[in-house]
């Protein structure tokens, strides 16, 4: 039974990384109804910019964090700003337009950072803590932590903020909140700078998990579009849902088939969706009819 449970506290955090990049999946696809193809990328980019400030500039990791944010939310304006012209004239352009925005970011993030990539050292170096007798990392907790607060931070921008409001109902009905007045374009504009700051996020917390790598926003990528489907593409608890679901499958499966955990993840992930093709909280999203 310990073991059980060291398990799922060994996959909850890996989780809630998938449940970052899900939420930034979700919140595009509810706002426009795009499902974005460089996602995975976009969080390759925020690792290897959290990376570079902490280990290259010396900023403290908070700092390092706050900034690579940033500079990934303008990196995901800019990807809307380009892709915008394509929205009214063939929305399938624009989906193929993401999926080139990705090779581009992942031949940059080669050109700049190489192909080698980088460890980590965790920011936080006090031991782990003992509960029950299961070992929890600190840094597990901070990850926990600090995903929990975006989730809610997030939350309460949709439901109680006017911007926040007005995305929802574009969401809701494309052609009404345009009739009204609401700015398609500037909801669209937000939920982009937002999906990439929440994957450099997901990315610049990964690091001290996982190896930084190129590859590595290819695994969260495929990774949170799952935990998106699972919990319903365009549902913010879906997102929460299904990303801590996969991380602790992904926890279950590593250490009972070894060589085989990725495979029987997905075989798992497929059945689901066979049973419940909409996911979890599968719910309606942007109208474009």
């Amino acid at each position: 039974m310990q073991v059980f449970f060291q398990t799922i506290i060994g996959g909850v955090s890996l989780g809630a990384i998938y449940a970052l990049v899900a939420l930034g999946f979700s919140l595009v696809y509810r706002t426009m109804g795009l499902v974005n193809f460089a996602h995975g990328n976009v969080v390759t980019v925020g690792a290897y910019l959290a990376s570079t400030f902490y280990l290259t500039a010396k900023l403290p990791f908070a700092v390092a964090m706050v900034v690579a944010i940033v500079v990934t939310a303008a990196i995901g304006l800019v990807i809307e700003r380009v892709l915008r012209p394509l929205e009214n004239r063939d929305f399938d352009l624009m989906l193929i337009g993401t999926i080139g925005f990705g090779i581009v970011l992942d031949a940059l993030v080669i050109m700049i950072w190489g192909a080698t990539g980088r460890a980590v050292p965790s920011p936080v170096q006090t031991a782990p803590l003992s509960l029950f007798g299961l070992r929890i990392r600190t840094y597990d907790l901070v990850v926990l932590a600090i995903a929990a607060v975006a989730t809610v931070l997030l939350v309460l921008f949709l439901s109680r903020t006017k911007r926040g409001a007005a995305m929802q109902a574009v969401a809701m009905d494309h052609e009404a909140a345009t009739a009204v007045g609401i700015h398609v374009g500037r909801s669209n504009a937000i939920a982009f700078m937002i999906g990439a700051g929440l994957a450099a996020l997901a990315g610049g917390l990964v690091g001290p998990l996982l190896y930084v790598n190129p590859a590595l926003g290819g695994t969260l990528g495929i990774k949170g579009f799952a935990a998106a489907i699972l919990g319903g593409f365009g549902s913010i608890p879906g997102a929460i849902v299904g990303g801590l679901a996969i991380g602790i499958l992904d926890s279950f499966t590593a250490g009972h088939f070894q060589g085989y955990s990725e495979l029987v993840t997905f075989l798992v992930f497929t059945v689901i969706i066979m049973i419940r093709p909409t996911g979890v909280f599968g719910e309606r999203t942007v109208n474009r009819a």
